[in-house]
Parts: C-alpha cells; structure tokens; sequence
C-alpha cells in the first residue's frame, strides 16, 4: 500500500511537469514580440510604407508609352463640326467624297509618346519627404506598439508569479488546517476536548480547500491572459521565482532617469510632422507644373494619296495596309497653371493646420498623463518599499503566534478559538508578503512605463 501511494505520487509530479513549463520574463517578452497579432500587423504596415517612399521616388521618372493599331475600315469624310466627347468616336480621315462608298482597306499607326513633368516647383519632392516621414510614422508606431506590449506581458507575468505564491500559501494554509484537525480529532476521541472542536477544525479543512481552488483558479486566469499576450498556443507556465528573492537593483541605486522620449510621445511626434509637411505639399499646388514632352509617330494606309480623285486607288493587300510609309516627330515644352488650384487649395492648408493643432494638443495630453503616471509610480515605490520591509516582520511574528498557540491547544491550555485566530493571521501574513513584493516589482514597472525606457526593468534579469 505504502509502495503504491509513492509510485502515486511520483506520477502526479511528472504529470504536473509535463504540462507546465518554466518561462522567463525575457522569453515571454521575445515569444510575444514575435507573435502578437497586432505587433505583426504594424510591422507589416511599416514594410508597405517603405515601399510607398520607393515608390514616390520613382514617380519622378518621365511617362514613355509604346502605342500599335492596326485597323481595317473605310475612309469616307464629312464636313461638319464633332466633338469627341467620352472618346466614343471614329478617326477615319479622306477626303468628302460624293457619296457614300464601301471601299475599306487596312491601316496602322505606331507611335512612342513620352512627357516628363521635369520641374513641379518642388510638388515631387514634397511627396517624397511625405513619404519619409510616413515611413517615421509607422517605424514609432511599431516602436510603441512593441513597448506597450512589453510592458503589459511583464505585467501579466508578475501577476502570473503572484498568484502562483498565493497558491503557494494556500496550501501551507490547508496543510496547517489538516495538521489542525487531526489533533483536534484525536483529542476529542480521547476524551480531552469537546467534539465541537473536531467539527470545527473539519469546517476550518474546508475552508482552506475552497480558498485552494479559489487560487487554482486565480493561476488558470492569470496564464491565460498571459498566452494570450504571447499569441501562443494554450499551456501552462511557471514563472521564474527571482522576483520573490530580490527587488530591482534600481531602487536601491536610484539611477532610473532617461533622456530618451516616451515612444509614445515620439509617436505623436512623427503624427505632427507628418500633418505638418501635408501643410507644405498643399502649399505647392499653388504652383504650375512645367512639362517636357515628345511623339514619334508612323503611320501605314492601304489607300493611296491619289483616292480623293480616283476611289480606286487602293488595295486590300494586309501587308501593304500596315507597312508604314509617312512619319512625324515632335518635341516640346509646357507649363500648365490651373488658376484656381491656389483658391481650392489654401482651404486644404487651414483645415491640415487644424489637425496639426489638434495633433498638439493631444501630445500636451499624453505628456501630462505621462508626467503624473510616473509622479504616481514614485509616491507608489515609497509606499511598496515600507510595506516590504515590514512583511517579513509580520511573517514571523504570525508563525511564532502559530506556534506558541498550537502549543498550547496541544497541552489543553487554551481554546480553539485563538489557534483559529492565529492561523487565519498566519495565512493573511503569508498572502500579504506574496503581494507586497510583487508590488514593488509592479510599482518600479508603473515607473518605467511612465519614463519610456524598458530596459531600466529588462536589465534587472
């Protein structure tokens, strides 16, 4: 029977090992980084704009386009007024004849068509730098996105390794409730307590069971907010316990401070600086635009330059049709100025000031609430460092209370009611150090939320 509970047993520690894995805060960081859903969005998003820049630089190369037709129809012109309105009309030239004929032959043209927008008053560089900074804008975003993650898997994780310590509790808790219990019913069946005393140290077991769950089930929560913000898939983890054995080294040096900006503020930053270069793009539309341009042009007929006087003098022959045999070049220079652009346009640029305005504002916004979160997190270390200097304090003085009570119930010189009383203090103790030092850890990470700089709380591993 003995052989049978300890082979029990030893298959419920390696059931339990093989569904929980150790996990660091730096591979919960690196996991999450690489698999949050969110974070590859951004990233993804980062890629696309750098692939915009590219392609605003290139939108300053010239337009060369390649043109062939090749037609078979008639040739029958009319005076008379067209217009070519939706380009749902036919370019058939000759000649007005008489009357109507059928006589059709095949055509072609050919032509190399290249303009070239070589001066645009600095509209094509506008653009490009627009594109610079949106490129800026995505890379902070990105940057931003992966510290608020950081900051909230590290959260996760020290919630995680808290309520793994009050597991911890709770069953030292039970454990000194059976111990309880069995001396309570054994007293009572030799006759030297009441068998109220067993009854109650039976609710007492019950109690600290139900309390047992309570934190199982407070683990499973806090793991799987944990995988969530990992993106991975459902497990179990087991927090690395060097938090319980130290504080950061950080608040012992009192070297926390940062020249760095807030990637959040660098976010709003590049959102300022992008509304504010859309000012100077809309400000270059009141400009022309000065255009070069070329036509190389070939043209093929099967009618011949005599059909206006002889309607029979042409051929049907495909080849004859649509081998050239006239071509026209030409080359020149434009400017092109729509003089109403300035009046629409200064509209975009008053309304673009606003949001650059509004951009500002929101800044100011998040660098005061940033200024008070970390003023908040400096009072909140005072306050966590003077409860954890007291916690062991509180601990041993409850286990010595423990001990010296549960001595005297052993000896019948005190009721149930006290040991009762200093167990319940004992476990309270005990759940009050498991907090008060995560919340030193939890504290310094409020702080280095509000400065912007993670390795400051990275670093301490």
């Amino acid at each position: 029977m003995y052989f049978k509970k300890i082979t029990l047993l030893f298959l419920l520690i390696f059931a339990s090992a093989g569904y929980a894995q150790t996990l660091s805060l730096k591979e919960a960081i690196k996991i999450g980084l690489e698999n949050y859903g969110s974070i590859r969005a951004k990233n993804n998003y980062t890629n696309a704009s750098k692939e915009t820049l590219k392609q605003s630089r290139r939108d300053y190369l010239p337009n060369l386009n390649l043109s062939a037709q090749q037609d078979y129809g008639t040739v029958n012109g009319q005076n008379g007024p067209l217009y070519g309105f939706g380009g749902l009309g036919v370019a058939s030239s000759g000649l007005p004849l008489p009357e109507q004929n059928w006589n059709s032959a095949f055509g072609a043209l050919y032509l190399v068509n290249m303009n070239w927008d070589f001066f645009t008053f600095g509209k094509t560089q506008e653009k490009i730098n627009l594109s610079k900074i949106d490129v800026q804008a995505k890379e902070k975003d990105l940057e931003q996105e992966k510290f608020q993650q950081e900051i909230k898997i590290s959260a996760a994780y020290l919630n995680l390794l808290a309520s793994q310590r009050l597991l911890i509790s709770q069953q030292k808790n039970l454990d000194r409730a059976e111990i309880f219990k069995k001396t309570a019913v054994a007293r009572v069946k030799n006759g030297l307590l009441a068998g109220v005393d067993s009854t109650l140290a039976t609710a007492e077991v019950s109690k600290a069971k139900m309390a047992l769950n309570l934190a199982k089930n407070f683990v499973k929560e806090q793991n799987n907010k944990l995988v969530d913000l990992m993106g991975v898939a459902p497990q179990d983890f087991v927090a690395d316990t060097l938090f319980v054995t130290q504080i950061p080294k950080e608040l012992v040096t009192k070297e926390t401070a940062t020249d760095s900006l807030h990637p959040l503020l660098q976010f709003y930053k590049t959102k300022i600086d992008y509304s504010n270069q859309q000012v100077k793009l809309y400000k270059r539309f009141y400009y022309p635009t000065m255009s070069a341009f070329g036509v190389l042009q070939t043209r093929a007929s099967g009618f011949d330059s005599s059909y206006a006087t002889n309607q029979n003098a042409f051929t049907r022959n495909y080849w004859d049709g649509v081998n050239p045999d006239r071509t026209n070049y030409l080359v020149g220079v434009g400017i092109t100025w729509n003089l109403t652009t300035p009046f629409r346009s200064s509209k975009q640029v008053s309304a673009q000031k606003f949001v650059s305005q509004a951009l500002q504002e929101e800044y100011n916004q998040a660098d005061r609430e940033l200024k008070s979160q970390l003023a908040f997190a400096e009072d909140k270390i005072k306050i966590t460092l003077e409860n954890y200097a007291e916690a062991p304090i509180q601990v041993d003085a409850a286990q010595r209370a423990y001990i010296q009570k549960s001595t005297l119930y052993k000896n019948g010189l005190t009721d149930l009611t006290d040991l009762t009383q200093t167990i319940y203090t004992l476990n309270r103790a005990e759940i009050d150090r498991d907090i008060v030092n995560n919340n030193v850890w939890q504290s310094y990470l409020l702080k280095v939320a509000a400065t912007g700089n993670f390795d400051l709380f990275i670093n301490e591993f």
